[in-house]
C-alpha cells in the first residue's frame, strides 16, 4: 500500500513535528529519576522538576481492580512496595496504603525513603501537581489505555502528554488519543529492520517519536544512520535508559533528541557541559567541575 497515511512511498514521508517535542535535546527523567528517589512516585517527580529542571517526566501506568489509573511500572507491587499482588487485582483503597519507598536504596545503599509516606500516586495527582511539565506516560496494558486517554482529556493535558505504548493493543491511535504519541514496538522493529537493510525509504512510522533502547539483547539499535533516517522523516529519537556519562555524550554527538535517565545528576551535568544548559539547583557549577573526573556529584 502506498501513500503518506501508511508511510509506504518511494521517498521518506516527512511528518510535521509536534510542539511537545521542542527544545531538543530533552532531559527526560526516567520514572522520575529512579536511582535518586523511589521510582514513579511524587517524591521522584518533585525532585526531577525542582532539583534537576527535567523537561519531561517519564512514567508508567496500570489500572487497579476498581478502575483507577495508578503510576507504577510493574504488573505487581512486590518489587517496589511493602505489599504483594497484581495491581489489577487490588482496589485503590489498598494500593494507596502501600509504602512505595520501602525497597528503594539510595546511592549509598541506604533505605532512605522507607516509612516516609511515599505512596503509589494516581495519574490525576501527577497531572494536577505539575501543570506546566511535559509528561511521557506508557500504558503498560491494553486495558489501562482507554482509562489513560480519558484521564488525560479530563485534565485537558493532551498538548503536554506524550502517550507511549509498547504493545499494539495499547497504541494511542486505537483509543482515539489526539495528543503526541510514541511508536510501538512493532513500528520500531520494522523501521529498524528496513533501515538496517538500507530499505528505510519504504517506511515512515505513524508516530511522533521513536523511543528506543541504545542496544537490545546485544544488538545496537541506535546508530548515527538510525538517527539520520528518523530525522529525514522529522521524527525525533529518544533513547532509554542511559545512566553513564560517556554514553550520554556519544548519543548527543549523534544528534539524539532526548535522553531518558535514572541518574538525573549525571545527565544534568552532561547537558550543561555539552549543550550549555544552565546548571539546575541540584548541581552547582563548582560541584560539576570538581566531579567531572569521577562521574559523581562532588561533596
Amino acid at each position: 500500500m502506498r501513500g503518506s497515511g501508511q508511510g509506504w512511498a518511494g521517498l521518506p514521508v516527512r511528518r510535521s513535528g509536534h510542539p511537545y517535542l521542542a527544545g531538543a535535546p530533552l532531559f527526560i527523567a526516567h520514572r522520575g529519576g529512579a536511582a535518586l528517589a523511589p521510582e514513579n512516585t511524587m517524591a521522584a517527580f518533585t525532585a526531577a522538576v525542582e532539583q534537576w529542571d527535567a523537561d519531561v517526566l517519564e512514567m508508567d501506568v496500570h489500572r487497579t481492580a476498581d478502575g483507577k489509573v495508578v503510576v507504577i511500572h510493574d504488573a505487581t507491587v512486590d518489587r517496589t512496595c511493602d505489599g504483594s499482588g497484581a495491581v489489577r487485582e487490588l482496589p485503590w483503597s489498598e494500593v494507596r496504603t502501600l509504602d512505595a519507598g520501602y525497597r528503594f536504596r539510595d546511592l549509598a545503599g541506604e533505605p532512605a525513603f522507607r516509612g516516609r509516606g511515599v505512596g503509589i500516586p494516581l495519574l490525576d495527582e501527577v497531572l494536577e501537581s505539575f501543570p506546566g511539565t511535559r509528561i511521557n506516560v506508557e500504558a503498560k496494558t491494553p486495558e489501562v489505555a482507554p482509562l489513560l486517554v480519558e484521564t488525560i482529556l479530563r485534565h485537558a493535558a493532551q498538548h503536554r502528554v506524550l502517550m507511549a505504548a509498547e504493545l499494539e493493543g495499547a497504541r494511542p491511535s486505537r483509543h482515539g488519543y489526539p495528543g503526541p504519541h510514541g511508536a510501538s514496538r512493532r513500528q520500531i522493529r520494522l523501521f529498524y529492520l528496513l533501515h538496517h537493510r538500507r530499505l528505510g525509504f519504504l517506511y515512515t512510522p505513524r508516530a511522533d517519536a521513536l523511543q528506543v533502547p541504545d542496544a537490545w539483547m546485544g544488538t545496537r539499535v541506535v546508530t548515527p544512520r538510525f538517527v539520520r533516517e528518523a530525522h529525514r522523516r522529522n521524527i525525533p529519537v529518544h533513547v532509554w535508559t542511559i545512566d553513564e556519562p560517556a554514553d550520554m555524550r556519544r548519543l548527543l554527538s549523534w544528534g539524539v533528541d532526548g535522553i531518558q535517565s535514572d541518574r538525573l545528576d549525571r545527565l544534568a551535568r552532561v547537558l550543561m557541559e555539552e549543550t550549555g544548559r544552565p546548571a539546575p539547583p541540584g548541581l552547582s557549577t563548582a560541584g560539576a567541575g570538581a566531579a567531572a573526573t569521577t562521574g559523581e556529584l562532588a561533596p
